[in-house]
């Protein structure tokens, strides 16, 4: 049997990319393992080989498929990205992020632990269980602060508390019952394929449209950026070369207000369509109240990650400006994911007072 890998979430934004990346480089086939919500897409996997692509529907957290899965396939690696992870939603309706952040984390464990403990020299030796995190496990940080992989939890989201579980999971497994696990976590992603109710694409195809930009609050939240492709070559780094039972923060130190990002997006697609029909993109931003318990600065340091040999190599402007071809190239992928959310109200307002 040829080597493979199994990626969980891989029809999604982060997820897909990986799988991209990982087929292009020539490595081992991968199983994918999606569920298909609402913001993942065969469509995101159109791109890779078939032949050396296996996609199976379904749930993490059903213990039967996914041991079925493990026990026919006999992956290397199990990559974790299946996660609800819109921040608004989990203020809305937190189940969801439960069910799947948590329940499904601990299900897929379970199958994990199964499996390897069944494995033999050397494919036990080298197996591993790769979970991707997020910053916002970090919660809110003060200016000039930056967390590393020491720092304490302080999520302040349902979905941050979720993710932070998750990780606390994984880290449980590997101390308690020795499953040799990697977490990684990344500062927020832009690049292709990215579900359009997340601020890059929202600002991108709002700026193409001529329609009102949504800019919570007073837009001085401060995120710090990478481009996905970068993100996916760390946590194929911390892969190969990461110490079992470790996590490792993935960065490119780009910090940026949200007002500074929506700017910089205006820009380049004024840039690539300068003779657009619709107002000055100054005036395009359009001040909305800000979500209940909303983050104003994320930062991590990725020096941990980087002394494994990696580093970004896409800077914000060139990201930006891919990023900004990509959604004019594919109107067909946008407008088939835009027809799977119903409505277009706005998200994430439970909680916040009825004035707001």
């Amino acid at each position: 049997m040829s080597p493979s890998i199994l990626v969980t979430g891989g029809a999604g934004f982060i997820g897909s990319q990986f799988v991209r990346q990982w087929l292009v480089s020539g490595r081992a086939r991968v199983v994918v393992l999606d569920k298909l919500t609402y913001a993942g897409s065969r469509e995101s996997l159109a791109e890779v080989d078939p032949q050396r692509l296996i996609f199976v529907q379904g749930d993490i957290a059903d213990r039967k498929l996914t041991g079925q899965i493990l026990a026919q396939h006999s992956p290397q690696a199990i990559i974790h990205f299946a996660a609800e992870s819109h921040v608004d939603r989990s203020i809305d309706v937190p189940g969801p992020f439960i069910d799947t952040n948590i329940v499904g984390t601990w299900q897929l464990l379970e199958s994990a632990l199964d499996y390897w403990q069944k494995l033999e020299g050397e494919a036990s030796r080298k197996f591993r269980f790769l979970h991707a995190s997020t910053d916002e496990v970090y919660g809110d940080l003060p200016s000039g602060v930056v967390a590393n992989e020491q720092s304490p939890y302080r999520p302040n989201s349902p979905y941050a508390a979720a993710k932070a579980a998750g990780d606390h999971l994984v880290r449980s497994f590997h101390r308690t019952y020795g499953l040799p696990t990697l977490v990684t976590c990344s500062s927020n992603n832009f690049g292709p394929y990215q579900f359009p109710e997340k601020l890059v694409p929202i600002v991108v195809l709002h700026a193409i449209e001529g329609n009102p930009i949504p800019v919570f609050g007073d837009g001085l939240q401060v995120r710090d950026w990478i481009h996905v492709e970068d993100h996916c070559a760390g946590m194929t780094r911390v892969l190969d070369r990461g110490s079992v039972g470790e996590t490792y923060a993935l960065a490119a130190s780009c910090e940026r207000t949200n007002l500074e990002m929506v700017e910089a997006l205006c820009q380049e697609v004024d840039r690539q369509i300068p003779n657009l029909p619709h107002r000055p993109t100054g005036n395009l931003c359009h001040h909305v109240a800000d979500r209940p318990g909303h983050d104003r600065r994320y930062a991590l340091d990725a020096s941990k990650a980087r002394s494994l040999g990696w580093q970004p190599s896409i800077s914000m402007a060139d990201g930006i400006a891919e990023t900004v071809r990509w959604y004019r190239a594919n109107e067909a992928w946008v407008e088939s994911m835009r027809s799977r959310v119903e409505g277009s109200g706005r998200l994430g307002r439970r909680g916040a007072p009825d004035d707001a």
